[in-house]
């Protein structure tokens, strides 16, 4: 086995030409995921409510999928690294069989809790009623999501990013394409609403999982996915790799956690800094969390395709007994990450009227801004503090230590930021809950300071200081 370019192209070059792929990829998928709340928002007040209120379980299924991702990546890096292919073609099998799992678990879901979730989270008949019929088509069908991201980190692992990029732009431009067409009846498709919606998005993750495992199987021969065949997955193997990636997949579950608890301080909270009727007050406010994640998303995503092109680096690197190396890849990307979420700040202090419009019809738009223009410039103060906690945390994970990852997500979202949201929600105005984000980022900083103090004594510095 030839030694992959993670090890010998020089750093700055590699840690580009990995994440900046990826970077594209994810903003296209981030773009994707704007342009269908827009049209949601277009056909429905209550429709865009209704999406804001499925997120924490679309999160849940985006997240098992990242998380898995997360050890599969760590581990086929790993190996990579080692020049062990029997571990990188066990190691992709194993990866296959917890998605396949993951699949079926959603399934379920969808078949018998998607109701009795919206009905929780609403006393609307209509926005339980749209709410389940898109949980539903997203749970049952979620087979080419899981199909995207397995194939996906595959492709990320071997430092094959452009190839990743393309599977991720084509499930996104066909979900963009689609979108319009099924949810307002257009050429010829009967209108479908948010049932549109949802199987336009499905169909765009089959789409990018079905390309992505043909472009592995052409030109990813460092994974042998041909002797598949010969190879049975073990719990052993599959423990290894959820190991790694339940920190990640809790990590990002206390985020559905946190959504679902504010969007109850949100549903029952007391609001008297807008002129709104209580009950169209409170769903404002959570189409405004809704709407803030959506475009949260598109300043972040950038930083997330970074992380993707970094862990392999790392997780290469601590393979191949690089400290070095390891150490460039991680300045670096501080540094871009810091430079993406400065500008993203700046765009939300600037235009956030702007943002907030693209979300709003002409029955909601005055009070959309009212409420919302505050929490877009209150919440984007925490952006560049979050560039070093999002880079720590997933150099944690390429390390092999998630749990200290999720340690610390834990705190943020759940020990701080929720109880803090809480109790600011007693003043009884929304525009005062925001700064609960701003909060929560400055004490995770401190905690990812800390632990990675730690890492580097115990784990980093005990590597082999290369030439």
């Amino acid at each position: 086995m030839k030694e992959n370019k993670m090890g010998t192209m020089p750093v700055n070059k590699l840690l580009i030409s990995m994440a900046v792929p990826m970077m594209i990829s994810m903003l296209v998928q981030a773009l994707y995921n704007i342009v269908d709340s827009i049209f949601v928002a277009k056909y429905s007040a209550d429709c865009m409510t209704a999406i804001s209120l499925v997120f924490p379980i679309q999160s849940l299924m985006i997240a098992t999928g990242a998380g898995i991702g997360v050890g599969m990546n760590a581990l086929l890096s790993r190996n990579l690294g080692a020049q062990d292919q029997e571990g990188v073609n066990s190691t992709a099998v194993n990866g296959i069989a917890v998605y396949a799992c993951c699949y079926i678990i959603f399934l379920i879901v969808g078949f018998f809790f998607t109701g009795p979730f919206m009905a929780s989270q609403s006393i609307s008949e209509n926005i339980v009623k749209e709410g389940t019929v898109y949980l539903k088509y997203a749970c049952c069908l979620s087979m080419g999501l899981y199909a995207q991201f397995c194939f996906e980190r595959m492709l990320q692992s071997t430092g094959k990013t452009m190839l990743s990029m393309i599977t991720q732009i084509t499930g996104a431009v066909t979900n963009i394409i689609l979108d319009p067409i099924m949810i307002f009846g257009l050429i010829g498709c009967p209108r479908m609403g948010m049932k549109g919606a949802a199987i336009a998005t499905v169909i765009g993750q089959c789409v990018a999982g079905s390309l992505a495992l043909c472009l592995n199987l052409k030109y990813n021969k460092e994974i042998q996915l041909v002797k598949f065949r010969t190879i049975k997955p073990t719990f052993k193997e599959m423990g290894k790799i959820l190991y790694i990636g339940i920190p990640s997949i809790l990590m990002a579950s206390i985020g559905s956690v946190m959504v679902l608890l504010l969007n109850t301080i949100f549903s029952n909270m007391e609001i008297i800094d807008t002129t709104l009727p209580l009950d169209e007050a409170r769903n404002n406010a959570i189409a405004i969390f809704g709407i803030y994640f959506k475009l949260q998303s598109f300043i972040f995503m950038p930083v997330f395709g970074l992380n993707n092109g970094m862990v392999p680096i790392v997780a290469f690197c601590y393979g191949a007994a690089k400290r070095k190396r390891m150490t460039q890849t991680i300045k670096l990307s501080v540094f871009y990450a810091f430079i993406l979420l400065l500008l993203g700040m700046i765009v939300f202090q600037l235009i956030p009227d702007k943002l907030l419009m693209l979300f709003a019809n002409e029955d909601n738009m005055e009070h959309i801004l009212q409420m919302g223009v505050p929490a877009l410039r209150t919440i984007s103060i925490h952006f560049p503090i979050a560039s070093v906690c999002i880079i720590s945390l997933s150099v944690f994970q390429a390390l092999g230590k998630g749990f200290l990852s999720m340690g610390v997500s834990f705190a943020r979202q759940l020990i701080v930021l929720v109880p803090v949201a809480f109790l600011l929600s007693l003043t009884h105005r929304v525009s005062n809950v925001w700064y609960a984000f701003v909060l929560a980022e400055v004490i995770s900083l401190t905690l990812c300071a800390l632990a990675f103090n730690h890492i580097y004594k115990t784990v980093i510095s005990k590597i082999p200081a290369e030439a």
